[in-house]
Order: structure tokens, then C-alpha cells, then sequence
């Protein structure tokens, strides 16, 4: 096949898009141009790629594949074009859950791109199926999640575990105990973080195999907030051990450890194949690994100027 870089952008800006004109003006053609490289990049794979219709086009099953794998060859084309410049330029684009997101990442990544005045990064907090789907289909280019993901198709790199606890108020009840199983706390108001938040959609998953059937007192945005309330009574909440070691020192509450198994999970860094990575993206890995907790990485291989976007979007388990 007789493809063009310039023909796989535009192929995925229109999709992204939902729409031919707009796709163009992405990728800085004229709609007349973009239309012709369409029906080109269609008799090429001998395939419809797009369903056109009065409201913008929609993706074939055949444009779905082609889409996919397009965007691993851009992105692998813009390792190649970083790497061929030798520095430490790039663009890193890195999806992560709440824990990590609001937890550690922003002072590492604040050392991490100090070090690398030419490097960007597109930040996002994102849910775990989310995350893996992500970096499976290259729209990420690494992943944080907490947990066995279970994927054969990706590498996990461990670099630290992640421990949940239980935050009470100091005249709480369940603090005449110093650990405590979920099903112990579900008489009591539970309080939790905003909707689409990776914690909360673990959690609620943990809840309901319980049988905690009602709403939770109050969601809020950050642990601090959390925190905050559980000091005045409102209720209880669970809180990652950074946070919540954090937050003890400052507040009036009491720390309980969950007997529960899954309480206690390994942190991963996710990748299609690190080996492909620019150095940049694989000294992040490196870094990760150095300052998580508890020694080395574990890799689970598969079978065969300074700028941070936070995206604000949250999708998924």
C-alpha cells in the first residue's frame, strides 16, 4: 500500500472530529484535498473506512481497525522523530487514576519536566478499564493503575504499593479496633470522592458485593475534603495511606487499617512495549520505579518549555 504520513493524520483527525471539513482544517488541508486523500487511503486498503452522511461521517468496522493501528504508526513516528534529534524534546501523554493523579505525580512530574524544559506532557485522571483501553489502542502512551489489570497485551512495570485505609472521626466507634473489615463499617455514613474518581468506582464495586445498598453522605474532590469531614463528624471515608498519613497530622482523626485483601494493591506503569518508548517516556518509567516504595520493578511481560495539560475528562472501569 501506497500511504502517506500526512493521509494517516488526516484519516484520524476526521475521526476524532466526527466530521470531513473539520478533520481538513486539522490537518491543514482543503475539504476538496481531504476528500480526494479519503477515496485515495480507501482504494488503497480496498476497504470503506467511512460511513458519510448529512450530520459528519462515522467509522466502518474496516475504519475502525485502520484507525487503531494509525495511531500507533503516528505516534511510533513521532518517537522516531524525537529520537532522531537527540534531546529531550516530545510530547508524553500519560492517563492515570485519582490516587496518583492528586497523590504523588504532580511533584514528581514538577522535578521530572524541570530537568526537561522542551518536554509537554498531556496529563489525564482516568478510569482503570479506561486506562488500559488507552494505552492498548495508543491513544496514551503509558498508564497508572492500581491492581492486576489482567491484559496479556501490555507491559506492567511495578513501582510502589498503594494501601487503603479507614479515616474516623477520634470519638468513632470502630476505633476501639486497630483494623477493620469494609462489612464492619457499613452501618455507618460513608463519604466519598466525586463521580468518575477511580477510588469511588473500586469502591462502590467492594460495596455492593456487601450489600451496601445506599447513597453515600456526601462526595467531595480531594482527600483533604475528605479528610476535613470525617475530622466534624459527617461520616467515614476511605483514604490511600498517602493521603491519609498526610492529612493525620494536621487533623483530629483516627487511622484504621482494612483487613480486607484487596486493600492492599501493587501500583503498575503500563506500556504497549517499552522498548519502542523515547527516553523520555522510558526515564519517567525509571523515575516511577526509583521512587516507589519497596525496591524494584516487577515486569509482567506480555505473551508472545515546560508544559502539563490536566485534562479534566473522566471515563470508566
Amino acid at each position: 500500500m501506497n500511504i502517506e504520513i500526512t493521509d494517516l493524520r488526516l484519516f484520524v483527525n476526521i475521526a476524532e472530529c466526527g466530521n470531513l471539513t473539520k478533520g481538513a482544517e486539522k490537518t491543514f488541508l482543503s475539504p476538496p484535498s481531504a476528500s480526494a486523500r479519503i477515496k485515495t487511503l480507501e482504494l488503497e486498503t480496498s476497504q470503506q473506512l467511512l460511513n458519510r452522511g448529512n450530520k459528519g461521517v462515522t467509522l466502518t468496522t474496516s475504519g475502525e481497525l485502520f484507525l487503531k493501528q494509525a495511531r500507533l504508526v503516528l505516534r511510533q513516528f513521532d518517537f522516531l522523530t524525537v529520537e532522531m534529534s537527540n534531546s529531550e524534546a516530545g510530547h508524553i501523554r500519560l492517563f492515570a487514576n485519582t490516587t496518583a493523579v492528586t497523590e504523588f505525580l504532580p511533584e514528581l512530574l514538577a522535578r521530572f519536566l524541570s530537568e526537561r524544559p522542551s518536554l509537554t506532557m498531556d496529563l489525564q485522571e482516568r478510569l482503570t478499564n479506561d486506562i488500559v483501553r488507552s494505552v492498548v489502542d495508543g491513544t496514551a502512551d503509558l498508564g497508572i493503575v492500581s491492581g492486576d489489570i489482567g491484559n496479556e497485551d501490555l507491559e506492567c512495570i511495578r513501582f510502589s504499593t498503594d494501601r487503603l485505609m479507614l479515616a474516623t472521626p477520634s470519638n468513632h466507634p470502630l476505633n476501639d479496633n486497630e483494623s477493620v473489615q469494609l462489612s464492619e463499617t457499613l452501618e455507618f455514613e460513608h463519604i466519598g470522592l466525586h463521580e468518575g474518581s477511580t477510588l469511588l468506582d473500586f469502591l462502590r464495586r467492594q460495596f455492593r458485593r456487601k450489600g451496601y445498598d445506599r447513597s453515600l453522605r456526601i462526595q467531595v474532590r480531594s482527600f483533604e475534603a475528605m479528610c476535613r469531614l470525617v475530622e466534624a463528624g459527617v461520616g467515614i471515608g476511605v483514604v490511600p495511606e498517602s493521603a491519609a498519613r498526610r492529612h493525620v497530622q494536621t487533623m483530629d482523626i483516627k487511622l484504621l487499617a482494612l483487613d480486607d485483601d484487596w486493600a492492599i494493591r501493587d501500583r503498575f506503569v503500563l506500556t504497549r512495549d517499552r522498548l519502542a518508548l523515547p527516553r523520555a517516556a522510558d526515564a519517567l518509567i525509571e523515575l516511577l520505579v526509583l521512587e516507589g516504595a519497596g525496591g524494584g520493578p516487577t515486569v509482567h511481560s506480555r505473551n508472545s518549555g515546560v508544559e502539563i495539560e490536566i485534562g479534566a475528562q473522566t471515563v470508566i472501569p
